[in-house]
């Protein structure tokens, strides 16, 4: 069981903070529900059943800031998971995104932009559904990192280049 003022990844929203866990009655219905507020600047609350193992299991503990160094050390090794067949990637790209696996975000982000830089060379585009999955991966990771490592968003890339610089030098 979660705690109040636990810090927490939730589904596909990102870093939330569990503000309280309460008794609520919707549709007539009274059950405890964890509340949870998102940490972004667009603030939001969700409401999660505390009974419900379907919305929990959408909640996941943070990574310390030791398993996203060591993410970041990884990122490089990752394999890509480029599938040619549009309804089979998107259905693997949607399953990773819901699970919420930094792994496979990683391998999301890596194998959309290895092939987005492919397609320019050949005067296209990335799939509209190929550019969501790749923002949706980027969101979730950026928000995580930048909350654990206390920097930017939008610092976030020049920090994982940055380490990843460091870590070549090596």
């Amino acid at each position: 069981m979660y705690k109040v003022d636990e810090i927490i990844l939730y589904d596909t929203e990102g870093v939330c903070k569990i503000s309280e866990i309460t008794e609520k009655t919707f549709g007539g219905k009274k059950q405890k529900y964890y509340i949870l507020s998102t940490v972004s600047k667009n603030s939001m609350t969700i409401y999660v059943p505390v009974d419900n193992e379907k919305q929990t299991s959408k909640m996941r503990k943070i990574l310390s800031s030791d398993e996203i160094y060591k993410l970041i050390r990884n990122m490089p090794n990752e394999d890509l998971i480029w599938i040619e067949n549009d309804g089979e990637r998107k259905e693997k790209y949607k399953q990773i995104i819901q699970s919420g696996d930094r792994r496979g975000l990683i391998k999301i982000i890596r194998t959309l932009h290895f092939q987005k830089e492919q397609l320019t060379k050949q005067g296209k585009k990335l799939h509209m559904s190929d550019e969501q999955f790749m923002k949706s991966a980027q969101k979730i990771l950026h928000e995580e990192f930048s909350h654990v490592l206390k920097i930017e968003p939008n610092q976030v890339i020049p920090f994982i280049v940055n380490e990843l610089k460091i870590e070549h030098a090596n």
